[in-house]
């Protein structure tokens, strides 16, 4: 597989073994920036011709390195997040990895890095030589941990994006690589070997995620959304989460470190492929009221709107969505970016004085990627 456009990666193989304990994300915030890079002899791999690739870490760290980037997403809903010990998520913000897979200016990441961020506006990314470009979220898959972003490399130093590999040909015993982002160090290298193979992990939402790769790899808190590379550095997984069990007689934690297997990216990356245009949820609510009560007084309701189906009304005090408190529209419509088209949220409003419930099955408006 020799580039995205190519095959976007071939769809995971189903099954495997659950894996019983907490499951908890790798990220966290911080601004401290020391390179550190691991130089080791050469990596003996054997490849589909039995070649040796003769690369060392070192070789594969200085190749890859530039297209890692710092994800730092803003957040407006506060979510439920099951991997809070690992995956700081402060109270605006979450930090991780990510990697670039084309020329294009796609990035993939954990979905748990972004998820409670506006979709545009709400993430940017860092390069290796300190640019910051503002990301665009343009497609999600909950179910897998995954998401896609978009930056404008205009003005970007070039940066040659991540080579996938075939993570059906991973075995146990082959060594990995993770480059990183931890503890908001920029890109340090971690290496060690395949543990385990068809694990089952947990998502964002309660489903599982299948044929899960285990390594032996350092946990460390930041490379949430890292790639994790094969001997040749090829992109084999997506770094997501780490389980841990009591410690032994010294009373420490035994961990394992777990990736989303790259060939799971394939469906999500081809949603992108085939969509020329960006489409964000919408809600449909027209000008506000000035209001001294808390919440946000709905000034009126677009015709055919999502807004309208639901059953809000002009006058309409709203006080919650999905239960996040709101003192404004322009705190609701916030909200809502951080939704998808097509979800269902719920409306706390208050009418003449009476509070209800109202669901609301969000439609979509279209706006420009960057770089379009």
């Amino acid at each position: 597989m020799g580039s995205v456009s190519k095959a976007h990666f071939a769809s995971a193989v189903l099954g495997g073994l659950i894996v019983a304990g907490g499951f908890l994300a790798f990220g966290v915030t911080g601004t401290q920036r020391i390179e550190t890079v691991v130089d080791e002899a050469p990596v003996a791999v054997q490849t589909t011709d039995n070649a040796s690739s003769g690369l060392t870490p070192n070789d594969i760290y200085q190749r890859d390195a530039p297209g890692v980037v710092f994800v730092r997403a803003k957040l407006v809903e506060q979510v439920a997040d099951p991997f809070d010990l690992f995956h700081a998520r402060e109270s605006d913000t979450s930090t991780g990895s990510g990697f670039l897979v084309d020329r294009r200016g796609d990035i993939l990441t954990n979905f748990h890095i972004i998820e409670g961020a506006a979709r545009s506006g709400g993430v940017t990314v860092e390069f290796e030589d300190e640019t910051i470009r503002a990301a665009t979220v343009i497609a999600v898959d909950p179910n897998d941990d995954l998401a896609v972003l978009r930056v404008d490399m205009r003005r970007v130093a070039p940066v040659r994006p991540l080579t996938p590999g075939d993570s059906t040909l991973v075995r146990v015993g082959d060594p990995t690589l993770t480059i990183g982002n931890p503890f908001g160090v920029d890109r340090t290298l971690t290496s060690g070997i395949v543990s385990a193979l068809q694990h089952q992990l947990h998502a964002v939402d309660g489903r599982t995620i299948d044929n899960v790769i285990q390594t032996d790899q350092a946990v460390v808190a930041g490379n949430s959304g890292a790639p994790l590379l094969d001997a040749n550095g090829r992109v084999v997984g997506i770094n997501s989460q780490v389980a841990t069990a009591g410690g032994g007689r010294d009373g420490a934690n035994q961990t394992v470190s777990f990736a989303i297997p790259i060939d799971t990216a394939d469906s999500v990356l081809a949603r992108v492929d085939a969509q020329p245009t960006l489409r964000v949820a919408y809600l449909g609510l027209g000008s506000p009221q000035r209001s001294k009560r808390a919440g946000a007084i709905v000034g009126a309701v677009d015709k055919d709107s999502p807004a309208l189906a639901g059953g809000v009304l002009t006058g309409d005090l709203i006080e919650r969505v999905q239960n996040v408190p709101v003192s404004s529209i322009g705190d609701v419509l916030a909200v809502v970016s951080t939704y998808s088209p097509g979800q269902m949220i719920s409306l706390q409003v208050r009418r003449h004085g009476h509070p209800r419930t109202l669901s609301v099955v969000l439609g979509s408006r279209t706006v420009t990627p960057p770089g379009q």
